[in-house]
């Protein structure tokens, strides 16, 4: 029985997606629950799965190609997965017929998307060749396009021996490598462009002693993590803190416009930027204001690692009313974040670095960072960013603060 694979119900924010990475082709054996086709789209991958035990018949969206929510990707051969060995079993005698042929860029022992395939046929490169990186030793596009690179970049001596059909690549050409932008990156550039053409966005700036956060992670960061289960105390969750204790001091840096209403958000979803291979994410922690350090570093750690899986979820995607950024875990030691619609204001942390500070008339060396504080002018004044920011600093170099709620 034949069933169709259909893309999954995308959420109202999401109008389409991509059809990033076919893993299985029409002929090969799959089982149910197995990984069959990965869909893009301007949040998160979203991965297909098989409904049943069978053979891939047919792939009706190829790579590339754009699909609706619930459209029609493919089709699947219920239980036909037992005729799969006896077309197989004719291979070995039709390859004992030409043993010294070498295997072609299409070879089915070698695990690739149709991308993939394609590219390696073009270019002339034998798979069988590729350290594939995907998930079970599948050759990517990716790996292909690094292959052709190699190729290109070998010495001269080589490509005289390559088969005439090679490309022939002169001495001292200057490669260019053109690649269609992921869906992620698209809306990212366009959420930006959208930022500065529709905002009236400001930067202020402080520096935090972080002498008083040091000392104290320093001293409980063993015992915070033998008591909560291996959550580890970093400086994020401390901003986080201070950044919810600030937002309700200050609700329109928490608020948002909405055409020509100013929406005021009871609750604070902090979105907390993490970087992953497919570029910038920002995961929400929701109800942040009422989260302990230690479910702050235990939300933190379990979206940095399902970013680097590409296993974040739209809902774990969507929404926020303030973020916060780190770009000094990159050694970053100033910048100016851009807000991220329709939100207000953006937080960013930035590199600590022991510099010499005036301290009751003496010079001492302290820990410092330097804060930035983007916000959209048109909702948040100056008074109010900056003392928003003061009280953000103020917390972190006294944490007591946090504690006693003053």
């Amino acid at each position: 029985m034949a069933i169709d694979i259909n893309a999954p119900t995308f959420p109202e924010s999401v109008a389409d997606g991509t059809v990033a990475t076919w893993h299985k082709k029409p002929g090969d054996a799959v089982k149910r629950d197995e990984l069959i086709v990965d869909i893009e789209t301007d949040k998160v991958v979203i991965e297909v799965l098989a409904e049943a035990d069978g053979v891939i018949a047919e792939v009706v969206k190829n790579e590339g190609d754009t699909v609706l929510s619930n459209e029609l990707l493919g089709r699947l051969n219920e239980g036909a997965a037992a005729a799969a060995p006896a077309a197989a079993a004719s291979a070995p005698a039709a390859k004992a017929e030409a043993p010294a042929a070498a295997p072609a860029a299409g070879d089915d022992d070698q695990i690739l998307s149709p991308a993939a395939r394609k590219l390696a046929e073009e270019n002339g490169i034998n798979p069988s060749s590729i350290t594939g990186t995907g998930k079970g030793g599948r050759v990517t596009k990716e790996d292909v396009v690094a292959a052709v690179e190699a190729k290109k970049n070998a010495p001269a001596a080589k490509p005289a021996a390559a088969p005439a059909s090679a490309p022939a690549m002169a001495v001292g050409d200057r490669v260019e490598k053109r690649v269609p932008m992921t869906r992620l990156r698209a809306k990212v550039a366009e959420r930006l462009v959208e930022a500065q053409s529709n905002m009236a966005m400001l930067t202020t700036f402080n520096e935090v002693d972080m002498t008083e956060v040091m000392a104290l992670r320093s001293k409980y960061k063993d015992l915070f993590e033998k008591s909560h289960n291996g959550v580890r105390l970093g400086f994020m969750s401390f901003f986080v803190k201070a950044a919810t204790e600030a937002l309700k001091r200050f609700p329109a840096v928490n608020a948002s416009i909405d055409g020509s209403d100013i929406v005021y958000h009871g609750y604070a979803d902090v979105g907390v930027a993490v970087s992953s291979d497919r570029g910038l994410v920002v995961p929400v922690l929701r109800n942040a204001e009422s989260m302990s350090l230690a479910e702050i570093e235990n939300g933190i750690a379990t979206f940095g690692k399902k970013a680097r899986d590409g296993k974040l979820s739209i809902d774990e995607m969507t929404g926020g009313t303030f973020t916060i950024t780190n770009g000094g875990t990159f050694g970053s030691m100033m910048s100016t974040p851009i807000v991220n619609p329709p939100q207000a204001a953006i937080l960013g942390m930035h590199n600590i670095l022991q510099r010499p500070m005036a301290i009751n008339g003496q010079v001492v060396i302290r820990p410092m960072m330097y804060l930035a504080l983007s916000y959209d002018h048109r909702l948040i004044d100056g008074k109010e960013a900056v003392t928003f920011l003061v009280t953000i600093k103020n917390l972190l170099e006294d944490p007591a603060r946090l504690l006693l709620d003053i």
